[in-house]
């Protein structure tokens, strides 16, 4: 059976990112497709490279959206089905795996023409089988390995095209730019959607996503890394390959950045770029076997392939995935010519990425409160609008093949849905909840697992997590009570903060109670709120050592169907206008709860600060005891504001005994002082080498 709480390490750091989603875009469509492109544009080509960028952006930046919404394994295929529902997100995730396959296999077939270029007699199809092999074992020992591989091909690769573009532009002919529309527009914008392929690995690292450190942070700035990068060599190393060969050499060259080499080097050119061609084959089947192989597992999650493509190996690597993956690459080898058939899938991906704008809208529009990008498209819904037309647009102008192709695609993936899928999937996408607002029927299953996608992700940098806790109000209840009136207590205190009665808050935590939107997990229930008129969220933290039942109703008949035990109570309340920080909070608390370590603290704790501590993780607080012969005894009769923390520390409370003492800047430090200091991970780390002894 699928173990899903099994999750895939977080292994890659943003220069990973960069890597694989350079190294993913920067390969055929540099090295092989300008040559095959010149066919149809003639020196336009250079344009139909800036063109066929345009409606990646829109395509990119939704990508990158729903990735840092919903950081999971599977990229386009998760987004898809939680959005448009399991139908299309089947269609997607197996015609996005099969063509990033083929494009795995292209990518192998092409360093053919390369090598043949200094060693005829090297057998072609041998080499590549072999080398899929070898790049698939290295994928089942981590994702940290082979991204680590990524990184050294992706710099070596990015130091020799650079050597390639700055000593070509200055020996550009500039007459070979001669008539340079002459092809005509339609030519030039069909070549672009040909050559549209050569970006869309750019977006192929999303599938990495739950392997990624701080995803909101470095998947959007590495993705738009790679882009950058990506286009300003493909804009200046294709006018350099124009401006290098005659025409008549260029048109139908599969070796053209050779070539273009050679002019400039001569044969030690040739060779320098041919090697670089090498990497970049290298690199893109690499990155792109990393990110295909995480299409079976995230659909075997789902039921809609077999559970053993989601199980991880020793070295939580999905194993099966992989084998199936790099096997599937092998029969392309040995069975057919990958080369046109690669071309055929960017008419599928314009379908897939008109599709993921179309995600986005009905994202946004399903209005699920849990739905918390750390990184929102601009210009919305213009953009995602665009990118629908303009995607759509160019598929049309590649002609009838094309079309035929990704239809085929589609109508593979809906068979295997229908066959296959159908009766193992109870689920619907968020789109439902665009329907409900218009009269129809929602699936809330997605508002649940995006909640959980919230407590994998953890707080956002500024949320003021740890300062809430240190500042909560602490009731200890000794004596046997009931919820109503553990309500009512905390309700009193609360009122003096809210521009709300006590008997508001009591309907509210009450109502929520009845309608399950109170969570009860491990002996805790979280009831909360959201209040208009405050600017900040408070908690309040009750101990209840003899414990006292809570009523759980079902909330589609809004019934009493159970009763737990609770022996802690926490009230979060947060402003009305920030709804995904205050379920990111209530989240963190949940996680907080869930690990084994907080019992034990929270019923051993021995006064209020202690329990404070309980629900705050080790690395973001450290409590310090000052006495003689610690590192603290310089703290003693100092003014709080004379002693020195690292950056992004912040003393929140002192006990001083039994007392509990707010601390400013002028609060005196006496030795057996107790205080607590809340920061980030790096400053406490900075904190704990300083004064802990």
């Amino acid at each position: 059976m699928l173990d899903k709480k099994k999750k895939l390490k977080k292994e890659l750091r943003l220069i990973d990112v960069f890597a694989i989603a350079a190294g993913t875009t920067l390969s055929a469509g540099f090295f092989l497709l300008p040559g095959l492109a010149a066919e149809q544009a003639g020196p336009a080509l250079v344009l139909a490279y800036i063109l066929a960028a345009v409606p990646l952006i829109p395509a990119m930046l939704s990508v990158v959206e729903l990735a840092t919404a919903m950081p999971k394994a599977g990229g386009v295929y998760y987004f898809l089905d939680r959005s448009l529902g399991p139908l299309v997100g089947t269609i997607g995730g197996i015609g996005t795996w099969l063509a990033l396959i083929l494009k795995v296999a292209f990518a192998l077939i092409g360093m053919g023409a390369y090598i043949s270029l200094f060693i005829p007699e090297v057998p072609i199809t041998p080499l590549a089988i072999g080398l899929a092999v070898a790049l698939g074992v290295l994928n089942i020992f981590g994702a940290k390995k082979s991204g680590g591989f990524q990184i050294i091909l992706v710099a070596g690769l990015l130091a020799i095209l650079f050597l390639f573009i700055g000593t070509g532009i200055p020996k550009l002919n500039y007459e070979h730019f001669n008539n340079f529309l002459g092809s005509g527009f339609d030519s030039i914008i069909a070549t672009a959607g040909m050559v549209y392929i050569s970006y869309v690995g750019v977006t192929k690292v999303a599938s990495l996503a739950e392997e990624i450190k701080d995803p909101e942070r470095n998947l959007p700035l590495g993705v738009f890394m790679a882009l950058g990068m990506s286009i300003l060599i493909y804009i200046l190393g294709t006018s350099v390959m124009v401006g290098l060969l005659p025409m008549s050499e260029l048109i139908g060259n599969l070796t053209p950045v050779a070539s273009a080499a050679e002019v400039i080097m001569g044969d030690y050119g040739m060779v320098i770029l041919s090697i670089a061609a090498i990497l970049a084959f290298v690199s893109v089947a690499n990155a792109g076997t990393m990110s295909a192989s995480r299409y079976p597992l995230a659909m075997s999650r789902d039921h809609i392939m077999p559970t053993y493509f989601g199980k991880l190996g020793k070295f939580d690597t999905p194993v099966y995935s992989i084998i199936l993956t790099v096997s599937i690459i092998i029969v392309l080898l040995i069975a057919f010519d990958p080369t046109g058939i690669a071309k055929l899938a960017s008419a599928f991906q314009l379908l897939i990425f008109a599709l993921v704008s179309l995600a986005v809208i009905v994202m946004r529009e399903s209005r699920i409160e849990s739905y918390d990008p750390g990184y929102k498209s601009p210009f919305y819904p213009w953009l995602q609008l665009f990118g629908i037309v303009s995607a759509l647009y160019l598929i049309f102008e590649m002609g009838a093949i094309p079309i035929i192709f990704s239809t085929g695609l589609v109508i593979m993936g809906g068979l295997w849905y229908w066959f296959y899928a159908r009766d193992k999937v109870e689920r619907t996408g968020a789109i439902y909840h665009v329907f409900e607002r218009w009269g129809k029927s929602r699936y809330d299953g997605i508002d649940v697992e995006l909640r959980g996608i919230l407590k994998e992700k953890g707080l956002r940098k500024g949320d003021p997590f740890d300062q809430i806790v240190m500042q909560s109000k602490v009731f200890e209840l000794t004596e046997d009570t009931d919820f109503e009136k553990a309500v009512d207590l905390t309700a009193k205190w609360v009122a003096k903060q809210l521009p709300l009665s006590k008997e508001e808050i009591i309907k509210r935590v009450m109502e929520g109670t009845r309608v399950g939107a109170t969570p009860v997990t491990r002996g805790v229930a979280l009831p909360h709120f959201r209040c208009e008129g405050i600017d900040h969220s408070m908690l309040v933290l009750l101990r209840i050592k003899s414990g006292i039942d809570i009523p759980i109703f079902n909330p589609l008949t809004y019934e009493e169907e159970d009763v737990q035990r609770v022996t802690a109570i926490f009230f979060l309340i947060s402003p009305e206008k920030d709804p995904t920080q205050h379920l990111r909070m209530l989240a963190q608390i949940a996680g907080r709860v869930d690990e084994e370590s907080f019992a034990e603290e929270w019923y051993a704790a021995k006064d209020e600060q202690e329990l404070k501590e309980a629900l705050l993780h080790d690395e973001n607080f450290q409590a310090l005891l000052v006495f003689h012969g610690k590192k603290t005894e310089s703290f003693i009769n100092k003014q709080l504001k004379e002693i020195e923390f690292p950056s992004g520390c912040l003393v929140t409370l002192l006990q001083r005994g039994s007392e509990i003492i707010i601390p400013k800047g002028s609060t005196k430090i006496l030795e057996g002082d107790r205080i607590t200091i809340i920061g980030d991970p790096e400053s406490m780390q900075q904190l704990r080498k300083l004064y802990m002894n």
